[in-house]
């Protein structure tokens, strides 16, 4: 594939690579900027609102659960 005199060549390469992409993956800077700020728009912040329509929706859910096998159970 390669002569010999590119052995070295070929191995600081095949080396370097995967240490370049773990020095840049776990840079501060870059983790605040691609994964904090992506997390946030895809996941945002839960607001009051929102939060009570979900424990509502899951005591309905919970109400009509018990209802079902006090039917279930009656019978």
């Amino acid at each position: 594939m390669f002569p010999l005199s590119s052995l070295p060549l070929q191995m600081v390469l095949y080396l370097s690579f995967p240490v370049a992409m773990f020095w840049i993956s776990n840079q501060a800077e870059y983790f605040e900027e691609y994964v904090i700020k992506r997390k946030r728009e895809i996941y945002p912040p839960d607001d009051d609102r929102q939060r009570k329509e979900l424990e509502d929706f899951k005591e309905r859910m919970r109400k009509k659960r018990e209802e079902r096998l006090l039917r279930a159970d009656q019978q």
